[in-house]
């Protein structure tokens, strides 16, 4: 099952979880006018008396019921989900911070975002909880949160670090955040009744108050009917994406150890993985562990032991119980572990992520396809979403290529802003004084002098490595006001205009982190969601790979040849002229909005058409890899770095 399918197996998830919702709130429902048939002595009414009160009764809960779904889901969605990670007590981590265990954690996240091709994700710790624990909560990548507990810190190696952070992730690429956001929103819904059955008890103790505290008294019933047909939904939705969420954590990082290592310590741990806050209920579904105790009927998570079992078939159960007398003692210390195993040390760690195992002498170091290969676009597309070991090599291998000076400012408040800026600055001193009277223009000359100073460092930075920087740098950009990241949106814009000529970098950098801001304060793309046809849409198709099609070909002939090779794959069956838009890459502008509401099915056959026309010559250069990811990620399809089987051309 590819990214693609999986998308739709999450649609398919969804509309279950609307169905429980329904039978759910008909036995609510019921319930309620049951009460209120006993509490209002309605036997003793006519029929048509009865019929208008149970009917209003009716309306009235399921107006409680759905409003406060929606609110609820609404304001879990406008929040993002760090709002989740704060209502469990969690602590943002710093970019910057040099705390050994939290640099550690920061710098796995960083290289797994780079490596799956989404935006760093927020991160909390939850500082009071023990356990082994984390989750990731959101809307869509760009305003996703992932937290882990302190005993996730304190007590796990590297490497099984690693296998948690990559476990979440697979629930942020794949669409679970959202499900998970909804399901929450729905069970507030369902268990808003015991709120309002409560309220009706304190409102009837008074005199003649028997009725509303009889219908008090039912709608308590119904809210527990809603927890327990809650727990029933969570754990008919969660159990199987968490034996997804692990095989796809052991496919990216290459081992078993890391995560099943993780999952062994849960079980031999005594605090495990549950979470004390008091809210845990509320999130339990879309915990890395279960963080309460429910029975074999509520579980939202597989058994321990099974899911220990799926990693490494030959694992006993038995092992659980000596390792819990192992550590019953002396509990295990990560950092600990990392200097034992030669992962890391603590002084590593705080500079950056760890370099991988050193090459043969003269290997190269692993980078975009080398000119001369044809990159197959069914490998490309079997990898969007889908990052493997490979994949986290690359992106541990791309974090460590960037000077640790650009990664510093990267992830600092104060110098983030005009490295962004520095990162657009043009090579001509016309333009480039053009650009820097409209940053002083906007911004103030003290930040229009450090952008300068930036941009003249950053023209030594390998070329590949300007995007992967400004991921880095968009977790700590993301956390200004409004106001300011509106101001920042519209001065990215102003820089790629200023010589009147927009390049392929300028084009991706300001879309990618133009795209990723606005999900971050109204969480959803710029352009809203509509779907879409691939045959009504082959004009914006046409254009995509027009354009695509003449950055990578200075030949007419070769250019219309890589579209006549794109369009064979996603409109076998169109007669469309190749015809370059005259505006370039400014004409994409008006693509995303129809392109990114394909459904999955259609949008791998249209990144295959993508990757058909940029490998048509054989060579592959960064500006068409750029390109590729940008659009991927625009098309909410991560694309991890290109390292993937090759064929000669």
């Amino acid at each position: 099952m590819n990214f693609f399918e999986r998308q739709m197996e999450v649609r398919k998830v969804s509309k279950r979880l609307v169905v429980l919702f329904i039978i759910a709130v008909i036995g609510i429902v019921a319930v309620v006018d049951l009460a209120a048939f006993i509490g209002f002595k309605l036997y003793t009414q006519p029929t048509s008396s009865v019929v208008n009160t149970l009917v209003t009764i009716t309306l009235a809960t399921l107006a409680i019921i759905v409003l406060t779904s929606l609110v609820r889901m609404a304001s879990l969605r406008n929040g993002g989900g760090g709002k989740v990670a704060r209502s469990l007590g969690g602590v943002y981590v710093p970019e910057d911070t040099t705390d050994p265990q939290l640099r550690r954690l920061r710098n796995v996240v960083e290289e797994i975002a780079i490596a799956s091709g989404t935006p760093v994700p927020e991160l909390y710790v939850l500082p009071q909880e023990h356990g082994i624990n984390a989750f990731a909560a959101g809307w869509s990548p760009a305003d996703a949160a992932v937290a882990v507990t302190r005993g996730t810190l304190e007590r796990l190696n590297r490497d099984e670090l690693q296998g948690v952070i990559a476990h979440e992730f697979s629930h942020v690429v794949n669409g679970d955040m959202r499900l998970n956001v909804r399901l929450m929103g729905v069970l507030f819904g369902i268990l808003a009744l015991a709120v309002v059955g409560r309220i009706l008890l304190h409102s009837g103790r008074g005199r003649n108050g028997a009725p509303l505290v009889v219908i008090g008294l039912f709608a308590i019933v119904a809210g527990y009917i809603g927890v327990f047909c809650g727990r029933l939904i969570k754990a008919a939705v969660s159990r199987q994406r968490e034996y997804l969420a692990d095989a796809s954590a052991v496919q990216f990082t290459r081992q078993t150890e890391g995560i099943a290592g993780a999952l062994k310590k849960i079980g031999g741990l005594s605090e495990g993985s549950k979470l004390a806050a008091g809210k845990t209920e509320d999130v339990s579904h879309m915990l890395f562990g279960e963080g309460m105790r429910f029975s074999s009927m509520f579980a939202t998570h597989p058994p321990l032991p099974k899911r220990i079992q799926q990693l490494d078939p030959r694992f006993d159960p038995d092992e659980i119980e000596r390792l819990s007398q192992q550590w019953a003692s002396t509990p295990p210390s990560g950092l600990q572990e990392d200097a034992a195993l030669g992962l890391t040390s603590g002084v590593s760690e705080a500079r950056g992520p760890r370099p991988p195992a050193a090459p043969p002498q003269g290997a190269p170091v692993p980078g975009p396809p080398p000119p001369g290969i044809t990159v197959r676009p069914e490998a490309v597309v079997a990898g969007v979403g889908d990052p493997s070991a490979s994949s986290y090599e690359q992106g541990e291998s791309i974090l460590r290529r960037i000077p640790e000076e650009f990664k510093d400012r990267a992830r600092r408040g104060d110098t983030v802003v005009p490295l962004v800026f520095g990162l657009l600055l043009a090579e001509h001193e016309q333009a480039r004084s053009h650009q820097y009277a409209a940053l002083a223009r906007r911004h103030g000359q003290p930040l229009a002098d450090a952008a300068l100073r930036e941009g003249a460092a950053l023209r030594r930075l390998d070329p590949a490595l300007r995007l992967p920087l400004s991921e880095v740098a968009f977790s700590a950009l993301r956390h200004r006001d409004a106001a300011e990241l509106q101001e920042i949106m519209e001065s990215l814009g102003e820089l790629i205009r200023a010589d009147g000529v927009i390049d392929v970098f300028e084009y991706c950098l300001s879309t990618l982190l133009h795209t990723e801001l606005h999900e971050v304060m109204h969480h959803k793309p710029p352009w809203g969601q509509r779907r879409h046809t691939l045959v009504k849409s082959w004009a914006p198709v046409a254009n995509l790979l027009a354009v695509l099609a003449r950055i990578g070909n200075d030949d007419p002939r070769q250019g219309e040849a890589a579209f006549r090779a794109g369009l064979a794959r996603v409109l076998p069956n169109a007669v469309i002229p190749f015809v370059p838009p005259e505006q370039g890459l400014v004409t994409l502008d008006q693509v995303w909005p129809v392109l990114d509401g394909l459904e999955g099915r259609e949008k791998s056959q249209l990144i295959e058409s993508l990757v058909a026309v940029i490998s048509h010559d054989g060579v592959m250069t960064i500006a068409e890899i750029e390109l590729l990811r940008t659009v991927c990620a625009l098309l909410h399809s991560p694309m991890p770095p290109l390292s993937v089987p090759v064929s000669a051309s």
